[in-house]
């Protein structure tokens, strides 16, 4: 079928195909010839009605895409058809018009379904371009919105983690999120651009989720890069963990870090700077109170942000200050002078020596006494406590109904149990009906070693129930915690009696063993402090029947038994200690005492050096005196 001729007669030379013309209406009937009018000039064509001008889309039907619509697409693009239409003019001259229609239909990009990953921004400019992407990820990531922001990113899995350890690893709150500058990334190029866009940050971070924790703004910048897929109209954020802050990789986390309040100067309950007795144990703690201080003390702790690696270390150089901590002008601990002038004293009659003087109404640490080098054996010591565990293990014997001070029981020279036999010192032994607390006095070790078959798990519990023992105390050196004493709850047979008279496993210090003596003074456990607001904790009361059989059997220490001779006042109460220590020359010397009308509780160790009558008690005997 011939193509239809445009107007002025000439077949189009470029042109979509068109469709077939309608077929043609019958002729009418011929009217009669008339004669031909006279020749007049030929009238201007007259324009097509806008419904019939010819138009691609309209009479193909068929739909025209514009390339960059197509999300990531490869297609060849398609090239976008003209039709050149020739005009008539007037007076026989014909001129040619070409008209060109250009097809350019502009489908939005919000017409399409947006890419799963990613964005397709509509800037002018790849700058503007990546602003559109990093604001697009810092609106879904400052709304709370991980998952949308997180598949804005190159990394999306790796990514919603990131986001997500930055919210739980620093408490975050109010979390804003704002892009400033962008300038050209490196490798950027006109073919792949690449843009880097800074932002500044300003979220609120805190120590914890309680209502105690320390919480603050933490403000800074960061910065993003932001590129174009290549081939693609998609745009991405290179997903890095420094993009939440700077300087985190995979293997750091980020940490809101509390930091004590500083502190001028440690004092005694005087006043006086702690470290002007010379202690190496005084020393210690007020360098650790200056660098720790506890809270409570009426200074507020600061605020940091800090990187640390998975095990918890900080990453040198990264703490980023939040809040300043208070600071203390001076700190004063519970030393008494007198006590520690007395305690210093009594320690300088022998090397390896370490003191600790507590007041049993209160648990106050009055004196840290050491003549150890630079040891502080009076509360880091963990050695065995040798006969001074005869008053926990009694305490054991007394509650349980087993036995009271004046019950008898003989001290064989010799005991053997599954193989290994036992000897008192010097093949001592007591006979049949000799009371406990004379047994208790002479400090005659298989008078309790014999009931090891009634005491499993009793001496642990009786330790931690009544003696607030095997757990960690906070003796108020900021925020540092530690146990002084530890009786294995697991222990049976030849090791449960080994620890009955105090060897075998068992590990206590001398601030451990003052405060046995101090809770039989009172009845009552009051856990040793440094510093008068430290938290103690608490335990069971001794029941009172208890209570009055150990201070009698600790009175017949002085009057009759390895304590008498000493020098010790008619109010004192005592337990001696000598610990064989396996590889040791000597004895570790033990003595613990109270006297309740001066309101102290004292232990004494001497390590490698004896008999605890020989040693230890002469300087307790000293002590005592002289407070």
């Amino acid at each position: 079928m011939p193509a239809l001729p445009e107007e002025g007669g000439e077949q189009a030379t470029q042109g979509l195909p068109l469709p077939p013309p309608p077929p043609p209406a019958p002729a009418p009937p011929a009217p009669a010839p008339a004669p031909a009018p006279a020749p007049s000039p030929s009238p201007s064509p007259s324009p097509e009605p806008a419904a019939h001008r010819p138009h691609s889309h309209r009479r193909t039907g068929q739909p025209v895409y514009h390339t960059s619509a197509v999300y990531g697409g490869k297609h060849e693009p398609k090239p976008v058809k003209r039709r050149t239409i020739a005009v008539t003019a007037t007076g026989g001259v014909v001129v040619v018009l070409v008209v060109v229609l250009v097809l350019v239909l502009t489908v939005f990009k919000s017409s399409n379904p947006p890419p799963a990953h990613g964005l397709i921004p509509t800037g002018n400019s790849p700058q503007q371009d990546g602003e559109q992407v990093a604001s697009a990820f810092l609106t879904a990531w400052q709304e709370g919105d991980l998952a949308k922001a997180a598949n804005y990113t190159d990394q999306s899995t790796a990514a919603s983690a990131g986001l997500a350890a930055y919210a739980k690893d620093l408490n975050l709150k109010k979390f804003a999120a704002t892009p400033g500058a962008v300038a050209d990334a490196t490798g950027s190029s006109s073919a792949k651009p690449r843009e880097n866009v800074t932002f500044a940050v300003s979220a609120s971070v805190a120590t914890g989720g309680g209502t105690t924790a320390v919480r603050g703004t933490w403000a800074y910048h960061s910065s993003l890069v932001a590129y174009e897929q290549p081939n693609s109209s998609v745009w991405f954020v290179a997903w890095q963990p420094d993009v939440v802050a700077p300087n985190l990789t995979a293997a750091t986390h980020l940490a809101a870090v509390s930091v004590p309040p500083t502190v001028s100067m440690v004092t005694d309950a005087s006043g006086a700077n702690l470290t002007r007795y010379g202690d190496a144990g005084l020393a210690t703690i007020a360098g650790l109170l200056k660098a720790q201080a506890p809270t409570n003390e009426g200074a507020n702790a600061g605020l940091d942000v800090a990187i640390e690696t998975k095990s918890g270390t900080p990453v040198t150089n990264s703490e980023a200050p939040i809040i300043a901590p208070g600071n203390y002008p001076t700190l004063s601990t519970t030393i008494d002078p007198k006590a520690e002038t007395a305690a210093r004293s009594a320690v300088g009659a022998h090397k390896g020596s370490a003191l600790v003087a507590i007041q049993p109404s209160t648990g106050k640490i009055l004196a840290i006494a050491n003549n150890a080098q630079d040891n502080d054996f009076a509360l880091t010591a963990a050695v065995a406590p040798g006969s001074t565990m005869k008053i926990i293990t009694s305490t054991a014997l007394l509650n349980s109904g087993l036995a009271t001070a004046n019950t008898g029981v003989a001290c064989p020279s010799a005991f053997t149990v599954q193989g290994i036999t036992y000897h008192n010192d010097q093949g001592e032994s007591e006979p049949a009906g000799t009371p406990l607390a004379y047994d208790f006095a002479q400090s005659c070790n298989n008078a309790f070693s014999q009931w090891w078959p009634h005491l499993s798990g009793k001496l642990a519990s009786t330790a931690k129930d009544y003696y607030g023992l095997d757990q960690s105390w906070n003796i108020g050196i900021g925020n540092l915690s530690g146990s002084y004493f530890n009786a294995p709850a697991s222990a049976s047979g030849s090791e449960l009696a080994q620890e009955a008279f105090g060897e075998g496993e068992l590990v206590a210090s001398p601030i451990a063993m003052a405060s046995v003596a101090a809770t039989v003074d009172t009845g009552t456990f009051k856990q040793p402090i440094l510093t008068a607001t430290a938290k103690q904790l608490t335990a069971q009361p001794l029941p009172a029947a208890t209570d009055a059989g150990l201070k009698q059997m600790m009175r017949e220490v002085v009057t009759q038994g390895t304590g008498a001779g000493l020098g010790f006042g008619p109010t004192v109460y005592a337990k001696t200690g000598t610990a064989d220590i396996q590889g040791q020359e000597q004895p570790n010397s033990w003595l613990v005492a109270f006297d309740p009308t001066k309101d102290i509780a004292v232990a004494c160790l001497v390590v490698n050096a004896g008999y605890g009558a020989q040693f230890a008690g002469p300087e307790v005997a000293s002590f005592l005196n002289a407070y």
